[in-house]
């Protein structure tokens, strides 16, 4: 048996901006960086094509739409000064979380999964870098893991099939042998349609994990 666990909502509780796009332009003017007028509606238009179901991170967002507006992140306009890693830096200002509550029974769950077969963690995350800051703000960390999987990092957001065998080729596994435990019926949820096996949190608490996985067994 392997088992993931998502992150955000499952295992923890983090803060994130409320305006992700305020969020991210505060960041930026403190590092100087100038704001487009309309920069709410360049912040909220897809400026680059992706299949179904792949991630975009979203310092390559932001870049994106600052060129759309003239800002170029790649030095094409060196007057600016603004740089793909100014961008990536702010970005992950805007959302480094503080402070994180890991969930009651987390641990505990986690433990229990690990008594049974590779643990990992698949979340769905467009920030570089933030699920590994979120562990360790929490009273988990990644030594609790055999994996940890991001959608930022494999390029594809579960449910996406892609997702899932992700995680699975990371721990030499199958999805058939995937047991993943989500809060959110539409991503996590999305297990079932690729052979894997879901568990919600809604309906079966961490703290009754142990007998579910018992019983797949």
């Amino acid at each position: 048996m392997i088992t993931s666990f998502d992150l955000f909502g499952t295992l923890v509780e983090a803060p994130r901006p409320q305006n992700p796009a305020s969020a991210i332009a505060a960041a930026l003017e403190a590092r100087d960086v100038p704001i487009p007028d309309d920069w709410p509606d360049a912040f909220s238009e897809y400026h680059l094509d992706l299949p179904e179901g792949a991630e975009l991170s979203l310092p390559e967002h932001t870049e994106a739409a600052l060129a759309s507006r003239g800002i170029n992140p790649n030095n094409q306009n060196p007057l600016t000064g603004v740089t793909s890693d100014l961008v990536a830096r702010a970005v992950f200002d805007a959302f480094d979380p503080r402070p994180v509550t890991t969930r009651e029974s987390a641990i505990a769950a986690v433990d229990v999964a690990s008594e049974r077969g590779d643990v990992a963690i698949l979340s769905n995350c467009t920030v570089p870098n933030l699920v590994s800051r979120t562990l360790e703000q929490s009273t988990l960390d990644e030594a609790h893991f055999d994996a940890v999987v991001s959608s930022v990092e494999c390029g594809w957001r579960k449910p996406d099939p892609h997702a899932f065998e992700a995680v699975t080729d990371r721990l030499d596994g199958s999805l058939d042998e995937l047991v993943h435990v989500g809060d959110d019926p539409q991503a996590d949820g999305g297990a079932d349609a690729v052979g894997a096996t879901s568990v919600l949190v809604s309906e079966t608490p961490l703290t009754d994990l142990p007998a579910v996985l018992e019983g797949l067994r």
